[in-house]
């Protein structure tokens, strides 16, 4: 008789959705392990969160950055606001990632995570999470099991809020914006990040799905809701759109291109960029 073959062991329950992260941006590589790096241009969300020095040497990347592509000095809010901005869009992916892959939420708190921004290069060291029954992972040390998907979904909502919290108030006093406003740029960057990689992964239409119930407007701390619709195109097509709930600040460097989620952008102009695009 042929013994049954033995159910491989489950491996550590993100690796497969950040692997799949990596696979269609590869913009983005997260490693998890017990102890994160640092030195070598990596910086903690920890740090970033309590300001200082830090922050300044951080923030200083971005002048740089606009200084060498854009040609001239930005304000200090808006380089503060482009450094929050590409820390807090692949710091949400961590967490919505595995919720949309595989509903696995991790709770991530500041001091769990560093990023390293040349390379484009995340860590984190996950120590609890929340899955649904049934899940394999279930099991594992650390799980917390939820009873259905709008608990995971409060999950989502209370992780990305522990996480941002804290670096949204390190970066308060720079991007000169006050609590509603960092809380609609924390919006902004859950969604945008999912649509966009729901879209790399062939399945934009179940992401704005999720990210609708997901922010559904009224969840706070977040301002707003996810705020999609739908334009229709010279050929009567479906073009999907949405409205940002917080400014990104780049009409201050190019005032004749604005974002085609920016409220600033008529819905003409949209239409005609997004048909371009397509």
């Amino acid at each position: 008789m042929t013994p049954a073959l033995a159910t491989p062991p489950l491996l550590q329950p993100f690796d497969a959705a950040y692997a799949r992260l990596s696979e269609v941006f590869p913009g983005l590589r997260v490693t998890q392990g017990e102890a994160l790096p640092s030195g070598d241009g990596w910086v903690s969300a920890a740090a970033l969160a309590t300001g200082g020095e830090i922050l300044d040497t951080f923030l200083a990347w971005d002048d740089a950055q606009i200084v060498r592509d854009y040609g001239q000095r930005a304000r200090p809010d808006v380089i503060a606001s482009f450094a929050l901005h590409r820390y807090a869009w692949p710091a949400c992916l961590l967490i919505t990632i595995p919720w949309f892959l595989h509903r696995r939420v991790p709770r991530l708190p500041v001091q769990d995570v560093s990023f390293q921004r040349e390379l484009g290069r995340m860590a984190v060291r996950v120590r609890s999470f929340a899955c649904l029954p049934g899940d394999p992972a279930a099991a594992l040390p650390g799980a917390r099991i939820v009873p259905d998907e709008e608990a995971l979904r409060a999950e989502v909502r209370a992780s990305v809020a522990e996480h941002l919290g804290p670096v949204l108030e390190g970066f308060r006093s720079r991007v000169r914006r006050g609590p509603r406003a960092l809380w609609g740029m924390a919006s902004d960057e859950i969604t945008e990040g999912l649509w966009y990689l729901g879209h790399l992964l062939g399945e934009e239409p179940r992401a704005v799905a999720e990210l609708e119930r997901l922010l559904p407007g009224a969840t706070a701390p977040y301002v707003g809701s996810a705020a999609f619709r739908e334009l229709t195109g010279p050929n009567g097509e479906a073009l999907p759109t949405r409205d940002r709930a917080s400014c990104c600040m780049f009409y201050t460097l190019r005032p004749e291109d604005t974002c085609v989620t920016c409220p600033r952008t008529c819905d003409a102009e949209r239409v005609t960029r997004l048909t371009a695009t397509a």
